[in-house]
């Protein structure tokens, strides 16, 4: 099973930048595609960017060129730099990654795995 741990959320002005991280423990085979999502209130849960693990990364549009995902598999950890950060960003943000695992003899390919979540608001 996979844990997902984040952190790197808080309070920012506009304009300012925050980086979250979030790193995978547990027991697995390997992780995959990594990714964050964000859930403002009263909205659907939507993919800010992901990244897999050849590092082809892909963003929503309305983060493009301001945010930028990286992975470092060594420890498997994901990042999310953003910069420029404006008030509709704010957002609980999520880690999500799928990973292959095995448990109680069985493997799952590809299995999908959320953090807890971190606040992430910006505010003047």
């Amino acid at each position: 099973q996979v844990q997902l741990v984040e952190s790197g959320g808080g309070l920012v002005q506009p304009g300012g930048s925050l980086r979250l991280s979030c790193a995978a423990t547990g027991s697995f085979l390997s992780i995959n595609t990594m990714a964050w999502y964000r859930q403002a209130p009263g909205k659907q849960r939507e993919l800010v960017a992901d990244i897999t693990s050849d590092d082809s990364t892909n963003y929503a549009g309305s983060v493009k060129g301001r945010f930028t995902i990286s992975r470092d598999n060594s420890k498997n950890t994901v990042y999310l730099q953003m910069n420029s950060l404006k008030l509709e960003d704010t957002a609980v943000y999520y880690c999500n990654s799928h990973a292959d695992v095995v448990s109680g003899g069985i493997f799952y390919r590809d299995d999908a795995y959320w953090g807890q979540g971190t606040q992430v608001t910006v505010s003047s």
